[in-house]
């Protein structure tokens, strides 16, 4: 298990302090060690080439999902994520975060991008095209796994809709916890993976040890 604050813990945190702004320490993290991930990730479904991008738009997994009080789903990412966050409202104005991808400090939320661990565009080639609008909104706001974080914008930018076999964080710290995460959203919701993306997925588990 990674020493970073298990997320279901914080997102009850933020849900029991509603709109006032906390504290909370980074927690984009599996709670699984290396060799559950490993064991999770043979559990996987291996397929030749990942599926059609017809049919696809950004829409079809509507977020960010009101929480009340003019608060949303980035908000609260925000919130969880960051240090000495401050709010207006709902709406966090200030703080800085720690970009899990390259480890870039961020002194602004106009900074920090809110990415999708597994992209929704790899999620919709990888099984998501065949769910319902109502599972990919669920998918898209999913606060009870590790599948949404606070990032620097340039990092996902860079990393777009990629999966591990042709992008991995530049801060190589991170890989045993991002390839951890990304296991855990793809065994969750049941989505493929090929053989080149379990590959690295693999690669990524070693540094873990």
């Amino acid at each position: 298990m990674s020493p970073r604050t298990p997320l279901i813990l914080a997102t009850a945190l933020l849900t029991l302090a509603g709109c006032q702004g906390v504290t909370l320490e980074p927690t984009p993290t599996s709670t699984q060690d290396a060799t559950s991930s490993s064991a999770q990730l043979d559990e996987l479904t291996v397929v030749a080439k990942t599926g059609s991008m017809s049919g696809y738009s950004r829409e079809k997994f509507p977020h960010w999902r009101s929480t009340g009080s003019n608060c949303d789903i980035r908000d609260t990412v925000l919130k969880r994520d960051g240090k000495n966050v401050k709010t207006s409202g709902c709406n966090v104005v200030a703080g800085t975060w720690n970009s899990f991808y390259d480890g870039k400090v961020l002194d602004s939320p106009t900074k920090v991008d809110i990415d999708h661990m597994v992209p929704l565009a790899n999620a919709w080639r990888s099984g998501a095209s065949k769910w319902s609008t109502d599972e990919r909104e669920e998918f898209a706001n999913d606060l009870d796994d590790p599948q949404l974080i606070a990032v620097s914008a340039a990092s996902n930018r860079s990393k777009g809709d990629q999966d591990p076999s042709t992008w991995k964080p530049t801060e190589s710290s991170s890989w045993c916890d991002y390839a951890q995460d990304w296991i855990e959203v793809k065994a969750k919701w049941k989505l493929t993976v090929t053989a080149k993306e379990k590959t690295a997925l693999r690669d990524m588990l070693e540094k873990c040890t």
